[in-house]
């Protein structure tokens, strides 16, 4: 015997009530409107029973074939009560076509009552039976945890869905004390019971006047500078900030509040959003083979989720590190079933290997992303960066001209620009590569340089992100030290844009945007996880490591720049460099890798000139690894935070015992 649901005997309960309902209409309607006189008689009864009958049987059809016993009465809302409305108004109407053709029925004036009578009743009876679901829901979801006052930023139609959910599903976690908005028009107006308290300017004052616990930033549309400018007050606040994320995301999701994610650094940063040339792109991407280099790492990965997008014939993904390579494998694989990816193991050192790569596949366009890129340990293993980068590009690029592939775009860096480490000296050789490889080749080179990008590998933000979990300090090696930052996509889109203006031994620069202060970006980042910096999450100074400069520069004194269709793309001037230059400079460093134990000032000397641009720095080391405290002892020790104040001491004379007391003597903490 098929079981009956929950769901079915909802549908029959709702249409029981409906058919009393109508009936109780045509009751009203003939009382109200029937001479006394009439009322009573047998024939007055029958033709009342017969309406009656007639009217059920007419609104019922209407009513299902318009589907209404399949809503969902808890979640009804105005567009589901005007189609109640519109229903009895068609069922009015079927009725006075009945009587006119014939049938002895009510008076017209008691169907049109009785049809307004009906309306009323089903709308009614609908929102008492949502009133008294919601109030069980509400019943059934409490918890023993406190509500949080909660500020909406924004009285659009975010702001209101937000708020209706809120209302509807999470009225036991929230409490809603205001709106923001800076349109003074809306000022003590409500949404949804919720007034609009003030501008931006009164965040500060309602947060404390209200004893607000979190905001949300419920503005799905907005331009980069005003974000940026009212989360950063908000973030003055100290209070857990939460942010709808783009439009196309709300799309995908309905649900305003499971939209709203937790504020991150780039809303801080705001970042103009990069406009591309799609079309110029895709000419050049769609149906080839491309390769990608060092596909594993951060740059390279999403080199591969934006190519795949333009449907070339095949993407190859080449790296000699497997976990990572695996990981986007399998990503574009499950997102792209339709495009031919193939993952590769090997490494650009191997020249064999990748002439048998090339040979394969033969690649239409190369990026070469594959890079040792960080810079303290490029400083210690100084043969392993001429190793990976300068020889490896050196081959990429050999086998980029014997297979005759089109383009072959460098992955290059802001260090290159007078470099002061290994990393940055190698990456500069390589873009000499690739400058003089296009004067003497039917292949189109070319390098990209651009600076740091958010939650890279290396970047400073997954290392600030981790220390303020563990409890801190955040670790900054110098307070004056600045750098430019760039989304890993908006860069990644830039590098493709790029690629299409390429014609041969350019050095494409990016524009960064304005530099970004380290120690500000750390106290935003604690601010942002609901800490005060300083007094919660204490900020320390290490010192500069070995390489490393207090800003980075995106040029040499020997470029200019050069427009591009992009306003964010500029072009260096070409360099006087030849052949017969690169070739000594590649022997001398050849000569040095198949040396063992060379010292390392020695390599640095060499590099210094093959790289004439390379500053050699001295050695300052006992100033650079002092550690300067931010607060002293006493504040430390006094910890105000929430957080359990034994844990946080010991984790922190853990972290000095582990790994800066090996810098300095630290002997009072």
């Amino acid at each position: 015997m098929k079981r009956i649901t929950t769901t079915t005997h909802s549908k029959l309960f709702m249409f029981l009530i409906d058919i009393i309902l109508i009936a109780i209409a045509v009751a009203i309607a003939n009382v109200l409107l029937c001479p006394r006189w009439d009322m009573l008689t047998v024939e007055n009864v029958k033709t009342t029973i017969r309406t009656a009958v007639l009217s059920i049987i007419v609104y019922e059809i209407y009513l299902n074939l318009l589907k209404t016993y399949r809503h969902i009465t808890r979640f009804e809302n105005g567009l589901d009560y005007l189609l109640y409305i519109i229903i009895c108004c068609l069922s009015g109407m079927t009725l006075a076509i009945i009587r006119k053709i014939g049938f002895n029925i009510n008076p017209m004036r008691q169907e049109i009552l009785a049809s307004i009578i009906v309306a009323v009743e089903l709308i009614g009876i609908r929102v008492i039976i949502r009133f008294f679901l919601n109030s069980i829901f509400r019943e059934q979801e409490k918890g023993d945890g406190k509500r949080y006052n909660v500020l909406i930023i924004g009285a659009g139609y975010a702001g209101k869905e937000i708020i209706l959910n809120i209302k509807q599903t999470m009225n036991n976690q929230y409490r809603i004390v205001g709106i923001i908005d800076d349109k003074e028009k809306l000022l003590h107006y409500s949404i949804n019971g919720v007034e609009v308290l003030g501008n931006r300017n009164q965040i500060t004052k309602i947060c404390r006047e209200k004893d607000v616990d979190e905001i949300f930033f419920a503005i799905s549309k907005i331009d980069r500078n005003n974000k940026k400018e009212i989360l950063k007050i908000c973030q003055e606040t100290g209070k857990k900030i939460r942010v709808l994320p783009s439009l196309e995301d709300l799309i995908r999701n309905k649900n305003m509040y499971q939209n709203l994610r937790d504020v991150q650094i780039e809303d801080i940063l705001g970042r103009e959003p990069v406009v591309l040339d799609n079309k110029k792109i895709g000419k050049l991407i769609e149906g080839k083979t491309i390769l990608v280099t060092g596909a594993g790492g951060s740059i390279g990965s999403e080199l591969c989720r934006q190519i795949v997008k333009y449907k070339p014939s095949k993407l190859v993904m080449l790296d000699i590190y497997e976990n990572n390579l695996y990981n986007i494998d399998i990503e574009l694989k499950e997102k792209y079933a339709h495009i031919s990816t193939e993952a590769i193991i090997g490494s650009v050192r191997d020249v064999k290997r990748l002439e048998e790569v090339f040979e394969e596949y033969k690649p239409y366009l190369v990026f070469h992303a594959a890079a040792h890129k960080h810079v303290p340990l490029m400083e210690k293993s100084p043969l392993e960066a001429i190793k990976n980068n300068v020889f490896g590009t050196y081959n990429v690029a050999n086998c980029a001209d014997k297979y005759n592939c089109r383009k072959m775009i460098l992955i290059s860096t802001d260090k290159a620009v007078n470099p002061t480490n290994i990393m940055g000296a190698t990456k500069r050789l390589c873009e000499m590569i690739i400058q003089v490889k296009s004067k003497n080749s039917k292949t189109e080179y070319a390098a990209v340089r651009f600076g740091n990008v958010l939650g890279s590998n290396g970047s400073v933000v997954p290392l600030f992100k981790k220390q303020i979990a563990e409890g801190g300090p955040v670790t900054v090696t110098h307070k004056d030290i600045i750098r430019y930052f760039m989304t890993i996509p908006e860069a990644v889109g830039l590098v493709l844009q790029a690629m299409s203006y390429a014609k041969g031994g350019e050095i494409f620069v990016l524009d960064m945007g304005e530099p970004v202060k380290i120690y500000d970006l750390a106290v935003s980042m604690i601010k942002l996880s609901g800490y005060e910096p300083n007094i919660d999450i204490p900020i320390i100074f290490t010192g500069l490591r070995p390489g490393e400069k207090l800003y980075e520069e995106l040029l040499m004194q020997e470029e200019g720049l050069q427009k591009t269709e992009n306003k964010k793309i500029f072009i260096g001037e070409l360099t006087d460099l030849n052949e017969k230059d690169i070739t000594e400079k590649l022997s001398k460093l050849k000569s040095l890798v198949e040396k063992e134990n060379t010292p390392i000032e020695t390599i640095k000397e060499i590099i210094h000139e093959v790289v004439p641009t390379y500053v050699i720095q001295q050695n300052k080391q006992n100033e650079n690894k002092k550690i300067i405290l931010t607060k002293s002892k006493k504040i430390i020790e006094n910890n105000i935070s929430s957080m359990d104040k034994v844990k946080v001491i010991k984790e922190r004379k853990t972290y000095l015992n582990n790994g800066i007391k090996r810098q300095t003597n630290v002997k009072n903490y």
